[in-house]
């Protein structure tokens, strides 16, 4: 299978050239040529499947440059029980008669985007061998808080790679921060960013479209290369999670073969809930994609309206993971509904740059209609949604999962659609103490790592191992930088 440039489909190259280079050469998101289906009985044959089997019979479809025994192969690492806490890796929790929650944080940084970078390294190593390549790459990290150490993590120690990080300086929680900023490894580095996500976020485009960069990285022995989700090779493992969840459904006896259901995504960069999209489109009976957002809701704007406008106030809020203004993963969805139409794309995408916003046609606007529903809500209505997810349910959530939650809720009470619903959560609530622990009614907030204990002493729940060994970690990475000098920060990491 080929993968072509939303922003020019005769742009064409292999799923290793795709996931080595991470991003298309002029500027757009790589993409499959075709969107596979599953047979008429692909999901009945995965019910029996262990996740990592399903891992390898969903990839495969989308990489015929790799054998079925090297996907056998990664799976097995990337979701062992050496690095799962769980033995399905992504469990599905039934909370109601109709509402399920799909449980994506039992990896090695307690948030759903080890799902795909546990897997990303071993497709990129792997790749860089099929491409002949002898330079060593570097990846480049924005993150609005999980990606940057579920990255550091997955690439830690791994052989010609370098990583380096940047998050937005006071936009991420404390834990996720000590979590970066100890990181081990020695071709890692991670660096705060003065400004938020959208600020991190166009600086490391901006160094990957820096040819003198480029140039002289080159001479060093160095190429760039992206772990966040404009990389197809994060995108793809994403697909598994939402296949999986239906399959455990079946297997379960909660629906029927080709009953639909509705999930509820939160998210900001539209990578995840474009996963869930594209499983859908392979034949998986989802009926709506719902989008959760915080208060930074130009996403539900978009999806209401058709027109996407990032010209507004920026709030940090509880849920930081999702403080994002610039939804990247859209682009490929853009390019699904002009019917790739990579022109359009192009259009839409230099509106955006050169405007901040831009209107698509009545033709998307009506498939964004049929595919999507969207919702918003403030801290305050998070907080009382843990709050009341824990007295109703003695379930504990973290905060972005409660915006989903409430999501959901607004959806059900304007539609009245009780089509059977998976909440996706994307990561434990011992990332977000503070704010968790607010919600369920504490006043005096312990310092530090204590605060984990806090939580556990309130709830009863147990703080996840990989988060309890902060407490014995020491700091490694507070080096802070200005925007315009991220170029320094790479050149000086890749000395």
């Amino acid at each position: 299978m080929q993968y072509v440039s939303t922003r020019n489909k005769n742009q064409k190259c292999s799923a290793a050239q795709a996931i080595a280079q991470g991003l298309a050469a002029d500027g757009g998101l790589l993409t499959p040529e075709v969107l596979p289906k599953l047979s008429s009985n692909g999901l009945a044959t995965m019910t029996d499947m262990s996740y990592q089997q399903r891992a390898v019979y969903v990839m495969n479809a989308y990489l015929d440059d790799f054998t079925a025994s090297e996907l056998s192969s990664f799976a097995s690492r990337a979701y062992g029980q050496d690095k799962f806490d769980e033995k399905d890796v992504a469990p599905v929790r039934r909370v109601d008669e109709n509402t399920y929650c799909l449980e994506l944080w039992h990896g090695p940084t307690c948030a759903f985007k080890d799902m795909a970078l546990q897997m990303l390294p071993h497709l990129l190593s792997a790749s860089l061998v099929k491409n002949e390549e002898q330079k060593t790459v570097c990846i480049l990290v924005a993150t609005s808080g999980d990606t940057g150490k579920a990255a550091l993590e997955g690439f830690k120690d791994v052989n010609k790679t370098r990583i380096l990080v940047f998050y937005p300086k006071d936009g991420v929680s404390d834990i996720q921060q000590l979590q970066m900023q100890t990181q081990e490894g020695d071709n890692v580095g991670v660096c705060a960013v003065v400004g938020n996500f959208d600020d991190a976020q166009t600086g490391v485009k901006r160094l990957f479209s820096d040819a003198a960069l480029r140039d002289t990285l080159a001479g060093r022995g160095f190429f760039f290369s992206s772990a966040n989700s404009i990389n197809w090779g994060r995108i793809l493992p994403q697909i598994v999670y939402y296949i999986s969840a239906y399959c455990d459904l079946l297997k379960e006896g909660r629906i029927q073969k080709g009953d639909p259901i509705n999930v509820c995504v939160p998210t900001g960069n539209f990578g995840n809930i474009l996963s869930a999209y594209y499983a859908k489109e392979m034949g998986v009976p989802i009926r709506k994609l719902i989008c959760a957002s915080n208060r930074n809701n130009v996403l539900t704007d978009f999806i209401q309206t058709g027109v996407y406008d990032r010209n507004r106030s920026f709030y940090n809020t509880m849920s930081p993971s999702m403080d994002i203004l610039i939804s990247s993963n859209l682009e490929r969805m853009l390019f699904e509904f002009t019917e790739r139409d990579d022109e359009a794309v192009k259009t839409y995408m230099e509106e955006l740059s050169a405007n901040g916003r831009y209107e698509v046609s009545e033709k998307v606007k009506k498939q964004l209609g049929r595919h999507f529903a969207a919702g918003c809500c403030d801290d305050a209505q998070t907080q009382a949604r843990i709050a009341q997810m824990w007295k109703d349910h003695h379930y504990l959530i973290d905060t972005h999962t409660a915006v989903a939650f409430h999501v959901l809720d607004q959806y059900r009470a304007e539609t009245g659609d009780e089509t059977p619903a998976v909440v996706v959560s994307t990561a434990s609530p011992f990332k977000f103490c503070d704010s968790v622990l607010g919600a369920l009614g504490a006043t005096e907030l312990v310092q530090g790592t204590g605060i984990l204990d806090q939580l556990t002493a309130l709830t009863g729940e147990p703080v996840p191992a990989p988060l309890a060994a902060l407490k014995d970690k020491a700091v490694r990475f507070d080096q802070v930088t200005e925007k315009e000098h991220m170029a320094d920060r790479v050149l000086e990491m890749l000395k």
